[in-house]
């Protein structure tokens, strides 16, 4: 029995079945426990830690040889855009108190903060699977924006996960410790810091794509990221509206009037 294949039966003569590739039979024991642990912690830490040092070299000529076939070595970028958003999101809330922050910052405005609170706490909740939803639609843009340049739409999908990473890294790297250092200062000046962290993006799509494009002129690759932009810019408008409906549907009118309430 121990030396037959436990998921097709065929006999094993090595380490592994030479026709499904199953492991040999070991009984688990603390041996195995420690294996699996060692394997956990070496093979999955190198894959992870090597993509952030790689993304922060140069992301573009990054996801480049993960998409030309050089793997190997590489963390699986959208898994990898999962992790650093709900690490971000983690640091955010609960380190940096980004939230109590915003609220301060509404109270300040005299604006309610009951609807932006429910909208941040579901950013914060549900912050994968908005992720899972955004690169899918950001990169039909970049596909409209750099066609003809020879990538299909899944090769954006993972191109857009990698300048996400990239974003998000950079983002823990300089704007956290700012943010964090400042979370005593006035509130204003911590939502100034917040959006102008968003300026950096298309200076970073810029990085990106020419490390992917190194063929490309910086002229030619401007011009591509500011059609993006603008078509990101005409989503946005659409997705606010939306928004707007969903929100009267599901609250009535006058949950958008809280926004223009003083709180009590």
């Amino acid at each position: 029995m121990d030396n037959n294949c436990l998921n097709c039966s065929q006999p094993i003569t090595q380490n592994f079945c030479s026709n499904c590739g199953q492991k040999k039979f070991k009984r688990i024991d603390k041996k195995y426990l420690l294996d699996e642990i060692q394997y956990l912690l070496v093979h999955t830490n190198k894959g992870f830690f090597y993509s952030i040092k790689k993304i922060l070299l140069n992301p573009g000529k990054t996801a480049r040889e993960f998409i030309d076939g050089n793997r190997v070595n590489h963390y699986k970028p959208i898994l990898l855009a999962f992790i650093l958003s709900g690490l971000s999101t983690f640091i955010s809330f609960k380190i940096i108190g980004l939230g109590e922050m915003m609220d301060r910052f509404y109270k300040e405005s005299n604006i309610s903060t009951d609807l932006s609170h429910d909208i941040m706490s579901f950013m914060s909740n549900y912050n994968s699977v908005m992720m899972l939803l955004i690169i899918p639609i950001v990169s039909l843009l970049t596909v409209l924006s750099f066609r003809n340049w020879g990538n299909n739409y899944y090769e954006h999908v993972v191109m857009n996960a990698y300048i996400y990473s990239c974003y998000t890294v950079l983002y823990i790297l300089i704007a956290y410790p700012v943010l964090y250092f400042l979370k005593d200062s006035s509130s204003g000046v911590i939502v100034q810091i917040v959006s102008l962290s968003i300026f950096a993006f298309p200076a970073i799509m810029v990085w990106f794509y020419k490390g992917f494009y190194p063929d490309k002129s910086l002229g030619a690759i401007i011009t591509r990221v500011l059609l993006f932009i603008l078509l990101g810019f005409a989503l946005y408008i659409l997705l606010i509206i939306l928004i707007v409906i969903i929100v009267m549907i599901v609250k009535g009118p006058e949950a958008l009037m809280q926004m223009q309430q003083p709180p009590k």
